[in-house]
């Protein structure tokens, strides 16, 4: 996995491009994960894509080899500048822009702030207000009881019972379980403290707001209004679905994508 030099920090991203070579458009997708989970939850989505588009994933600042550099300030605007740090490495002047949960709120900031890189946006389990989040409160008690209790709690908010074969249930439970305390409260200190409603109505650009029946942190409401608020939105409602919608559904949003991005004009 090659590595971005920052200010802030490494960032550890990889490239997927198995596009054609004979191909003369070769778009790029950026997928951004959120708190708790890890690169490698979007390999179910890449079989629906990567005959077309290049794929283009890191781990967050925080978790795996993305540590923060000492003294780093967390905030919307920096997290915001590892995308475009990362979309520069991967030589991705414009693209599109997936990310989910946090990933998906920093994805939105990044868009209204910098759209004219961005083709669309698509939102996964995320929000456009961090106090609407649900639940979040009990994070700061069962982090304190360690790392293992905190994750065995947050797997039952993300994952309906049976929504996993023991195996992909295990695999998860183990990323989650690598982050650490300070990182999670430090992100969600920054998530909880945005509003990005005053900016929707200035994004132009298409988008695909993907979201769960039955998030315990972001109800459906809460969806539709950012695609209320938003001049150029869709949304799919997943039924029998929570927090971890993009991993328990991967090859039902990975579709989704697809149809969403290749219904757009070609350049």
């Amino acid at each position: 996995m090659p590595q971005v030099a920052t200010p802030n920090g490494p960032l550890h991203y990889e490239v997927t491009d198995l596009v054609a070579p004979w191909r003369a458009r070769r778009p790029t997708i950026l997928f951004h994960h959120g708190i708790g989970a890890s690169a490698q939850i979007w390999a179910g989505w890449l079989p629906r894509l990567i005959d077309r588009y290049r794929v283009v994933t890191w781990e967050m600042r925080g978790y795996g080899r993305s540590q923060p550099a000492p003294g780093f300030k967390w905030s919307m605007q920096a997290l915001m500048a590892d995308i475009f740090a990362v979309a520069d490495a991967a030589q991705a002047e414009r693209f599109h822009l997936v990310g989910e949960s946090i990933g998906g709120t920093i994805a939105l900031a990044a868009a209204l702030a910098r759209s004219d890189r961005i083709d669309t946006l698509t939102v996964s389990n995320g929000a456009h207000v961090g106090t609407s989040i649900q639940n979040v409160a009990k994070w700061r008690a069962q982090l304190g009881q360690g790392m293992k209790s905190w994750s065995d709690k947050f797997m039952h908010d993300r994952f309906h019972d049976g929504a996993l074969s023991v195996r992909r249930w295990a695999w998860f439970a183990a990323q989650q379980e690598k982050w650490t305390p300070d990182v999670v409260l430090e992100a969600l200190g920054v998530l909880v403290g945005t509003d990005l409603t005053p900016q929707l109505g200035n994004l132009r650009i298409p988008v695909l707001l993907l979201h769960p029946d039955g998030s315990p942190f972001i109800p459906v409401p809460t969806a539709a209004e950012l695609q209320r608020l938003l001049p150029n939105a869709r949304l799919r409602v997943f039924e029998h679905a929570r927090h971890g919608l993009p991993f328990s559904h991967a090859d039902e949003c990975a579709a989704a994508l697809r149809t969403f991005l290749d219904s757009r004009p070609a350049d």
